[in-house]
């Protein structure tokens, strides 16, 4: 089995314990916990191994002892700052999934630093980890193959993390215009009405033109998200539905 990495040991608590010299003064655990506070306070431009052994109150080289870097560092952050995810309880599995979904872009929306930090470090620690084996859990009654189950919870946890991008950035927009000045989606949907040729783009074109972002709030509605969701859920059941029917299912 190949060698796991060193913060990856450290997340699940796999370092081996020294027998020599004192007890080390810090941890992983002291060490994200301050760099969490930093990004909840500054965002993660506030975050660097300077900041964080400040916070802690000990030089930048002792991090290096438990981080080898601000990539590793952000692999922990982006675990430990992940709430437990919601209990199952009696709920179906796709009101369990749906439940699980909101629960999982709402935690991102309360941090929105972890929205890039989670765009580029893949589930490691036991947290992020956690929130997997519950809706693989979900599924696990079902027909439908493991590849099957987990391919179903890579996206709904992309739809999350997309539709909480998308909200953070409409409601940015909305409190501070952009470099193009857009303030909101109905700005955004007259930009559009104007740039775009009806010969090269009918259908898009014709919305923005009858003014489908002008009266709402476009993305950032709850309805926008359940729409998405249950598109999701509904392809999920449908391909359930498709295994039970099959010979042997």
């Amino acid at each position: 089995m190949a060698e796991l990495p060193p913060v990856v040991a450290r997340m699940w608590g796999r370092e081996p314990a020294s027998r020599r010299g004192p007890r080390p003064r810090l941890d992983l655990e002291t060490i994200t916990t301050a760099a969490i506070e930093i990004a909840d306070a500054e965002g993660l431009a506030g975050v660097s191994m300077s900041s964080v052994a400040a916070q802690v109150g000990v030089a930048p080289m002792a991090l290096y002892r438990y981080v080898g870097s601000k990539d590793e560092l952000l692999t922990a952050m982006a675990d430990s700052a992940v709430p437990p995810p919601p209990e199952r309880g009696t709920l179906t599995w796709r009101d369990y999934l749906a439940t699980w979904t909101r629960a999982n872009r709402d935690f991102l929306l309360s941090r929105p630093w972890l929205l890039s930090v989670q765009a580029l470090t893949p589930p490691m620690g036991p947290r992020r980890l956690y929130w997997l084996d519950r809706a693989l859990d979900a599924l696990g009654d079902t027909t439908l193959e493991d590849g099957e189950k987990f391919n179903a919870a890579t996206a709904l946890t992309g739809y999350a993390l997309t539709d909480a991008t998308l909200v953070h950035t409409m409601n940015a927009a909305g409190q501070k215009p952009d470099a193009t000045g857009i303030t909101g989606a109905a700005d955004y949907g007259e930009v559009l009405a104007e740039v775009l040729d009806p010969q090269t783009y009918p259908a898009l074109s014709a919305m923005m033109r009858s003014g489908l972002l002008r009266e709402s709030e476009g993305w950032t509605e709850d309805a926008d998200f359940l729409f998405g969701l249950n598109l999701l859920l509904d392809g999920i059941e449908a391909l359930i539905a498709r295994r039970a029917s099959q010979p042997g299912g």
